[in-house]
Formats: C-alpha cells, sequence, structure tokens
C-alpha cells in the first residue's frame, strides 16, 4: 500500500527546505513555546520523506513504526543537547548525500543547507547549551528571521527534470566523519568552556583553530611527498595484506599457474594454500564439474561467486570489513587465473582438433591427387589402340609402382601425421616420372636447366604440382582453349612454376588463398593452404607470382 501518492511525488529538495524551515520554526524561539514539538513532528515527517536512506520504501515496514515510536520519546525528553546531536546528524547525512551531486543547482541547496545547519547549530544550538545570557536584539533577529532566507531559497530554488529523476547516492563512511567531527567541535567547545571559563566565542575558535590543525597534518601525512609513503599507502599495504603478505600469495598462485595444466587440480591445488590461513577454518568451491570441502564449515561464511566458480569462505567468527574486501580480491584474482587455465585448456583442444583436420583435409588432397593420376591412366587405357599395347604396358609399368608407393606413402602419414616426410629424389627423375603422369593431358613441360645430381623432396614436388595441375586442369575442362605450362628450374634453387592462361584469382580471395582456408565449390578449400604449409616445414615457399588474365602462375622455390 502506498502511504499518500501525493506527498511522494514532490521532490527531494523540495522536502529538505521543508524539512529546514520547520526545524527553524520549532527551535528559533526556544523549547519551551507551545509549537515547538508540533513543529518538530512536522519536521520528522519531512525529514521521513526526504532522508535518501529509505526514500524507496513504498509501503509500511515495522522499523518505519519503530522510528516513529523513538521519534516521540526522544520528544518528550527533548533538550538543546539532543537538538545539537540531531542538528550534527543532519550535517553528517546531508554531507554524505551531498558527495555525488554535480549538478549546479543541487550544489547550491546543499551548499545552502549545510550553511543553514552550521549557522544554527553555532550562533544559537550551542549559545544555549552554554546558557551564554541574553543575546543582542540585532543578533536574535538575525537568527529568528535572517536565517530564514536559506530554506526559503532552497524552497524557490527549482530542480530540472534530470535532477527530479536522479537517484540519489550515500558516502556513509563521508557522513560518519562529517558528523564526527561536528561533535568534536560542540564537545569540545564545551569542554573548553567548562575548563577554562574562556568566553563562548572564544571557545569556539581555538576549537576551530584546533580543528583545522589537525586535519591540515593529516592531508600531509595522507600523502606528504616528501619520501614518506604516508598514511594512505599505509592503509592500501594493511587493507592488501591484513590476511597474509599480498605478494607471497601472487607468487604462490602464479607457481601453481605455470606447474599446473589442467583447470580443477589448478583451483585444487590453490584453495588447498587458502585454507592454510590463520583466519580460516574452512574453503569450499564449486565448479561445472567438480566441488570439494577443504577444513571445516561454520556458520560464518564469505561466499564469491565469478562465472564457473564459487567460494565459501568459513571463518570462526564475522569477517570484518578489511577482511571483506581482502577475501574479495583473493577470490578475483583465483578467478581470473581459473578461466585462463579454462581459456588454455579449450585453446589445447581447439589446436588438436585442427591439427585432426588439417591431417586429414591433406590426406584427402593426396588421394584425390592419386584419383587423378589412376583416371589418367585409365583414360589412357580407354582411348588407347590395339597396335599402342605395347606402349600402354610400358606406360603402366612406369606409373602403377609410382602410385603404389605414393599410396603407400600417403598411408603411412595417416598413421603418423606429424611426421614430415623429407625424402629427396633426383631432379631429373622426378620430372620424368611428372612428364610421364600427364603425357595423355594437354600440359606443356618445359626444363630450362636441370642441375647434374640436383634433389628435391619428393612428397612436397608431388603434392605441390598435383594440386596445382589439377586447378589448372579444372580450368581447362570449362574453356578448353587454356594453355597449362610447368616449368622446372635446378640451378641456384629450385623452382617449379605451373601457369595457365586462364581467367585471374578474385582480387577478394587472392590475399587469402595461400594463408587460410577459402570457400571452395570443388573440394574443402584447404589444398593451396596445406601446400603452402607442407612448403614451409620443407624450408620452401609456395607463392601466386602472378594474377592477370591470361598469365596466372604459382610457384614453388626453396629458400636458398
Amino acid at each position: 500500500m502506498k502511504i499518500l501518492p501525493s506527498l511522494n511525488a514532490i521532490p527531494a529538495d523540495r522536502w529538505l527546505g521543508i524539512m529546514l524551515l520547520t526545524l527553524h520554526s520549532a527551535i528559533a524561539f526556544g523549547l519551551d513555546s507551545y509549537w515547538t514539538r508540533g513543529f518538530l513532528l512536522l519536521h520528522y515527517g519531512a525529514f521521513l520523506f526526504w532522508q535518501p536512506l529509505l526514500s524507496d520504501i513504498k509501503s509500511s515496514n515495522p522499523r518505519i513504526i519503530t522510528m516513529i515510536i523513538v521519534s516521540a520519546g526522544l520528544l518528550i525528553l527533548l533538550d538543546w543537547w539532543l537538538i545539537a546531536l540531531w542538528i550534527a546528524a543532519l550535517i553528517g547525512l546531508i554531507g554524505a548525500n551531498a558527495v555525488a551531486i554535480r549538478t549546479r543547482r543541487q550544489r547550491w541547496i546543499y551548499t545552502l543547507a549545510l550553511t543553514y545547519l552550521l549557522a544554527i547549530l553555532v550562533a544559537w544550538v550551542m549559545l544555549q547549551i552554554f546558557h551564554s545570557g541574553t543575546l543582542p536584539p540585532i543578533l536574535l533577529y538575525t537568527i529568528r528571521f535572517g536565517l530564514l532566507a536559506l530554506p526559503l531559497a532552497i524552497l524557490l530554488i527549482r530542480p530540472s527534470q534530470t535532477e527530479l529523476k536522479a537517484l540519489s547516492v550515500v558516502d556513509v563512511f563521508y557522513g560518519l566523519m562529517l558528523f564526527l567531527l561536528i561533535l568534536v567541535l560542540v564537545l569540545g567547545s564545551f569542554t573548553v568552556v567548562a575548563v577554562t571559563g574562556m568566553p563562548y566565542l572564544q571557545a569556539l575558535m581555538l576549537t576551530l583553530f584546533t580543528l583545522a590543525s589537525i586535519l591540515l597534518l593529516l592531508s600531509w601525512l595522507w600523502n606528504p611527498h616528501a619520501g614518506f609513503g604516508g598514511l594512505g599507502q599505509m592503509l592500501s599495504r594493511y587493507l592488501l595484506t591484513v590476511g597474509l603478505p599480498f605478494e607471497q600469495w601472487i607468487a604462490q598462485l602464479a607457481k601453481f599457474a605455470d606447474n599446473e595444466t589442467e583447470p580443477q587440480h589448478f583451483i585444487q591445488q590453490s584453495v588447498a594454500h587458502l585454507s592454510t590461513l590463520p583466519w580460516l577454518t574452512g574453503v569450499s568451491w564449486r565448479t561445472d564439474k567438480l566441488h570439494a570441502l577443504i577444513g571445516a564449515a561454520t556458520s560464518h561464511q564469505f561466499t564469491y561467486s565469478h562465472h564457473q566458480l564459487t567460494l565459501n569462505w568459513y571463518t570462526p567468527r564475522p569477517l570484518s570489513p578489511a577482511l571483506q574486501i581482502h577475501a574479495r580480491l583473493l577470490s578475483e584474482l583465483l578467478s581470473y587465473f581459473y578461466e585462463a587455465k579454462l581459456r588454455e585448456q579449450q585453446l589445447r583442444h581447439n589446436a588438436y582438433s585442427q591439427c585432426v583436420h588439417e591431417t586429414g583435409a591433406r590426406l584427402t588432397h593426396d588421394v584425390k591427387n592419386l584419383l587423378q593420376s589412376m583416371n589418367t591412366l585409365v583414360s589412357a587405357a580407354q582411348s588407347s589402340e590395339p597396335d599402342q599395347a605395347d606402349a600402354l604396358l610400358a606406360l603402366m609399368q612406369r606409373q602403377l609402382p609410382q602410385v603404389t608407393q605414393r599410396l603407400q606413402n600417403t598411408l603411412d602419414k595417416l598413421q603418423t601425421p606429424q611426421q614430415i616426410d623429407s625424402q629427396l629424389i633426383a631432379a631429373s627423375a622426378w620430372w620424368s616420372q611428372l612428364t610421364a603422369r600427364y603425357s595423355h593431358c594437354n600440359v606443356i613441360f618445359d626444363t630450362p636447366f636441370i642441375a647434374y645430381d640436383w634433389e628435391l623432396p619428393q612428397d612436397l614436388f608431388d603434392s605441390v604440382a598435383d594440386n596445382l595441375i589439377a586447378n589448372a586442369q579444372r580450368k581447362q575442362q570449362q574453356d578448353a582453349s587454356i594453355r597449362i605450362s610447368v616449368h622446372l628450374v635446378c640451378a641456384e634453387k629450385n623452382t617449379l612454376s605451373v601457369c595457365d592462361s586462364g581467367d585471374p584469382v578474385p582480387e577478394s580471395i587472392a590475399p587469402y588463398l595461400l594463408e587460410a582456408p577459402i570457400n571452395s565449390e570443388h573440394g574443402l578449400g584447404i589444398g593451396l593452404y596445406q601446400a603452402a604449409k607442407q612448403a614451409e616445414q620443407n624450408g620452401y615457399t609456395l607463392q601466386l607470382t602472378d594474377n592477370q588474365p591470361g598469365a596466372v602462375c604459382f610457384a614453388l622455390s626453396s629458400a636458398t
């Protein structure tokens, strides 16, 4: 059930002005006035509508009822000390709410509110506490009527629409420090007056000067810039090393990460190391696969969960705020290392799958090349005449042993995919085998120069030559006028070139043709990519040396 929807619609800054206005009406004319307690009740009601801590509560709550009962009791015990304590609490709450203010209008509103509360506390409430006697009329009229301008100014400042919808952010620590400073001001002034008999104004100035000096000294000690780390650095170091030396934990965590590759074993070792902390009785951890408890569980626990890891810290007593920060920091570091281990494991799986895929794809192309050679022999046998029987028999005797040997090499690579075949063959012998294998195809073979006793890696040159010639023949099947030429030069370095007079490779594909698998309508799109990698493993390079209409050339060259 909503409480007075029309009142809830009033902006918080309006309630702040009404709260200060009713407070002024209650105390500016003394606490003996017959309207004091009535205005204080109105003031407290305006405070409940303004205050940022419980402003989101829309229905009745036992805590609100308790606050109302307590406020009624305080009204019965009303005196100036209680008013001073209440104003100090208001200053702390307004200061805590003003930390996150960014707009100029709201800064003005909270500045006016703090100015009014400090003025009414110093110039009126503390004077009543110290019984300073009758005030001069001009000061009395200034307090009773002049200070009214500040709450009225707050009511007259019109907030923007964005400020009406802005949520209050309360800095509790800042508000508590401000509240304690005001208490020190009040109690310090009272102590100086009571001990030394000094007039109130002098006691107030002495207290303010002492507070300012202490704050100035603390601000310098917080960050002195003189070779000393300062209180701020000492506090940060204490928060980081409250449970154990932070550097020691990071070093041990990195050591576990280096020595252990499995994520589950890593998290188990790390949690076991955590459980040795003196302020812990046990630690439990849970992932998507395993869970375990090391030590003993208690009723006091701190839980941290991040993605796939959940940690429960069990302690003999509730954790202090500093230890909670420390436990959260250690938990986040452990979770980040665990996620890194999971990604490392996934990368290993992906590398294994990629190796299997690439090996299978390469062997598939080898088998396709063997089938291409078999098809050439079958085509030669089908198209031969009876008077060509001797030539056909000689061709079969030359080619079938080569096909059988290549098939055996393919099966060997299937059994040991990591092994690189480095069997060498004389360049002239390999060239003779290649020309004989494609003797019945429309392919031009040219050998400008082959050095004496020059050797080639047979498996590499067979695979690359078959891939390049098969790709060119695919073009030739669509256009019979395309010429295919194969060149071999063995001099200072080995160079095998395969050229055709067909259309060039599209510009969108050419940069990636030999560096990554590409989409293909005739296979897996990985033949040239595998050929390029195989060439790199053997110390060769495969390049698209020419890509123009009528002149498309690939070249396999040795490094030296």
